[in-house]
């Protein structure tokens, strides 16, 4: 088994004039003037139920990209049925040949296919060119090469011990039965991962990927049929959670869930796989990655140019839609009064609008009712006493879901934008006295019961050791003189605790080995011939 030492893929710049910016927006072109039909892929059949969803322009939601199929009941049996066929010899397929087709579709992504994902992310999740190149194109390819490596190491381990004459060795299983891949709207690199990164250990999926971002999870399935996946390893069944979820998870042959999403859904799911535990051949193994309230902790010694950028790229890229984008800041008084100017000058040179204008820093949210739950929070600050809209706090759905990014400033640290997630482009700044640098600690760790990222920006090496000592469980990722979004593949493993999932860590090893059970294999060489053991001997 060789398979290759990974690098992350090289982000293309998309600079004035560049050869990857004149073939994106040729691509944007195409894709946006005319519209597709989206099946469901089982065993490798599409089929078309004829109850459509809609996938739009979130930033110009008028203008229809495709209309998608909807999994029911039948199609449900199917997959499952479909996947349990296909997983006779799936599970049976070498290693080496479940990564070279990984590795095949990192390819084709890397080449032909970067131009048709990073469009059609663009077009249906309202991503800015770069935004998408990082997520469709970079992450994505660095899933399909990091993983297969990850997984060639795990298999590479066998830490037993063969006393003379027996041969101990270690066997990495798939599970039995298939795992339900659930996938949010906000990262189709996620999207892609999460039923691919199971299958390359040897298992079965069913992918569910989010209604409002199935056209670009529809282009990661024709890819994976190019690179040579097998019928029936992964079946695609967009639909209504709240449908397929119900008739997914209590089924017997049930292995396992990888989900990103809300925390509502995922605690959900936890809570029916307990009332049918004792249906399951198996325990499932479940994965989750929910939630986030994430935190920039500032020290007066912060350099105040590296603390304003942390602050506007951690919470207004990608319109803020992203577990990890920055939404409480705790800023001492000494350092405030001289940043407050500057920071705000920059959010306001912030540009909105479409994607296909390459100067617009952000777009559009995801869909009306991400708009309508964002408003209502900036809204109920306008109407606050204990706070004050600094910048933004408007938004515009007439034509698209834009929300301008919005700055509000609290006095009271428990405030309710301080406290619940909001995912979109608000970050809320608690301002605080520089002698209670100590006491925010635990301020910062007990305001939100999420602990997915947060960054402590200072120049003071001891500050930045107390907090980085005492807000060890406050984030599983975290961040020191940067903003805490932005984790790489290969370089920091993703996922946090407490209410923000089982931080099992997309993109490392650690993930993939929830998709395998052991099995412990004994040789002996010279097996015993009496069943007698020498204490039964007479003095």
């Amino acid at each position: 088994m060789s398979i290759p030492t990974p690098v992350n893929e090289p982000i293309l710049d998309y600079t004035p004039g560049s050869p990857e910016k004149q073939s994106l927006k040729a691509k944007l072109a195409e894709l946006s003037g005319k519209e597709i039909e989206i099946p469901l892929i089982i065993g490798g059949k599409e089929i078309k139920t004829g109850k459509l969803g809609t996938c739009v322009m979130p930033h110009d939601h008028g203008h229809v990209l495709a209309r998608f199929h909807m999994a029911g009941e039948k199609e449900v049996n199917l997959a499952i049925k479909s996947s349990l066929e296909a997983w006779k010899s799936w599970s049976k397929t070498s290693l080496q040949e479940r990564a070279d087709i990984l590795l095949k579709a990192a390819d084709l992504l890397s080449g032909p296919w970067r131009d048709i994902m990073n469009a059609a992310t663009m077009l249906n999740m309202s991503k800015n060119a770069f935004q998408a190149e990082i997520d469709a194109a970079c992450e994505l390819i660095d899933f399909w090469r990091f993983n297969p490596y990850y997984a060639q190491e795990i298999h590479n381990q066998n830490p037993m011990y063969s006393p003379e004459g027996t041969q101990n060795s270690s066997e990495h299983r798939p599970l039995e039965g298939f795992v339900f891949a659930v996938t949010p709207f906000n990262f189709i690199s996620i999207g892609g991962n999460l039923p691919t990164s199971p299958a390359l250990m040897g298992n079965v999926c069913l992918w569910k990927p989010a209604s409002s971002a199935v056209y670009p999870a529809y282009f990661v399935m024709k890819i994976l049929k190019e690179a040579g996946l097998p019928d029936g390893v992964i079946n695609f069944i967009p639909g209504s959670g709240s449908t397929l979820g119900p008739l997914v998870i209590p089924h017997p042959d049930f292995a396992g869930v990888h989900f990103t999403g809300s925390t509502a859904v995922f605690q959900g799911m936890w809570k029916t796989i307990g009332e049918n535990i004792a249906n399951y051949k198996s325990y499932p193994r479940i994965v989750g990655e929910t939630g986030g309230k994430d935190f920039a902790l500032v020290h007066s010694s912060a350099d105040p140019d590296a603390a304003v950028a942390a602050m506007v790229r951690g919470a207004f890229e990608f319109q803020g839609q992203k577990c990890s984008a920055l939404s409480r800041a705790y800023v001492p008084y000494s350092l405030w009064d001289g940043i407050k100017d500057n920071f705000l000058s920059e959010v306001k040179s912030i540009t909105v609008g479409d994607v296909q204008d390459f100067s617009n820093f952000m777009n559009a949210v995801i869909d009306k009712p991400a708009y309508d739950s964002i408003m209502e929070y900036v809204n109920y600050a306008k109407d606050h006493q204990d706070a004050e809209i600094l910048a933004g706090g408007n938004g515009d759905d007439s034509t698209g879901f834009f929300i301008e990014p919005t700055v509000i400033l609290t006095s009271d640290p428990h405030f309710k934008t301080m406290e619940e997630e909001i995912f979109g482009p608000v970050l809320t700044v608690y301002v605080y006295e520089p002698d209670d640098w100590t006491d925010m600690f635990d301020l910062v760790d007990k305001t939100s019961p999420y602990a997915l990222t947060g960054c402590v920006i200072a120049e003071d090496a001891s500050a930045v050791q107390e907090a980085r000592e005492a807000l060890t469980h406050s984030a599983g990722n975290f961040y020191i003189n940067d903003k805490p979004t932005g984790a790489v593949v290969g370089q920091q493993p993703f996922g946090g605790g407490r209410a923000s999932g089982t931080n099992d860590k997309a993109g490392s090893m650690l993930n993939l080995q929830r998709w395998v059970s052991q099995r412990t294999i004994k040789e002996n060489f010279d097996p015993p011939t009496d069943y007698r053991y020498p204490f039964l001997a007479e003095e």
